[in-house]
């Protein structure tokens, strides 16, 4: 299984990494949306981790690029951004979005 961090935050882009390697998978890492748009046109990923406050290019963008274009790629977003403004931006773009339980 072949994953992309696009995460730019580099501590948590980190963490991400070394427990994805650890579990025995494949793990490529970029913190630019740019670069991670320009890496995801040409290649294909089991699963992207992605976060939406990028520079370069915003994680909506890019996951819009890439429903697009009609990859099967899963895709776990990771945010700070505010639950309900993002939930209603994902929701309106009509992107799929299912929400993990959260204790806060």
């Amino acid at each position: 299984m072949r994953i992309l961090v696009v995460e730019d935050n580099i501590a948590l882009a980190d963490g991400i990494s070394r427990a994805i390697s650890k579990a025995g998978f494949a793990v490529d890492v970029t913190g630019d949306g740019t670069e991670a748009s320009e890496i995801l046109a040409t290649q294909d990923y089991d699963l992207v981790v992605l976060d939406l406050n990028l520079p370069g290019c915003d994680g909506l963008e890019i996951l819009k690029n890439l429903r697009r274009r009609a990859r099967d790629s899963q895709v776990l977003v990771l945010t700070a951004r505010d639950r309900d403004r993002k939930s209603t931006r994902l929701n309106s773009s009509h992107i799929p979005l299912s929400r993990m339980p959260s204790s806060a």
